[in-house]
């Protein structure tokens, strides 16, 4: 799998079926991972998830799955997704075992820094629960900030201009 970008610790390459098996692992932890993705409780099948791919593949998606440079160990996923002209949402997930070790704060700076310069977005947005008090740290250390909130979520976003200025 050829990197379409890196970072210090981290490869982004494009979805593979190859790594259907660690997508599954991943997607069907439902206590550590799942849980912040959706209200999903049902683990996915194999074709649900070649099918997920599949149409990520289909439809030039820019999703990107992350491998740790040294080992290629799978880390995670990436994605800017609802895009318009110059806008995209991005999200995260990364599994269990690659948590707690700096990899999310690595590829939202770097994958920041791909929208911004090579998509051409001028504003990243995303929404996380406001149950989930340590990516929410995480989006502000990073320069995201909040512009609005529900009784479920935490919706922040990073404007090009402003995050120039830090």
């Amino acid at each position: 799998m050829d990197a379409v970008f890196e970072s210090e610790n981290i490869i982004y390459v494009r979805p593979s079926f190859d790594l259907v098996p660690e997508y599954l692992e991943m997607v069907n932890d439902i206590e550590n991972v799942a849980r912040f993705i959706g209200d999903r409780r049902e683990p996915l099948s194999e074709k649900d998830e070649i099918d997920y791919i599949k149409d990520k593949m289909d439809n030039d998606a820019t999703m990107f799955s992350m491998l740790e440079k040294d080992t290629r160990e799978f880390i995670g996923n990436i994605e800017f997704f609802n895009r318009t002209f110059d806008a995209a949402e991005w999200g995260i997930v990364i599994t269990t075992k690659m948590q707690n070790k700096g990899y999310g704060k690595e590829a939202l700076m770097r994958s920041v820094e791909y929208g911004f310069n090579e998509l051409g977005l001028n504003r990243i947005f995303l929404s996380v629960y406001a149950d989930n008090p340590r990516a929410v740290h995480v989006y502000e250390k990073c320069g995201f900030k909040e512009f609005k909130r529900d009784d479920v979520d935490i919706f922040m976003e990073m404007v090009k201009d402003e995050s120039a200025a830090d």
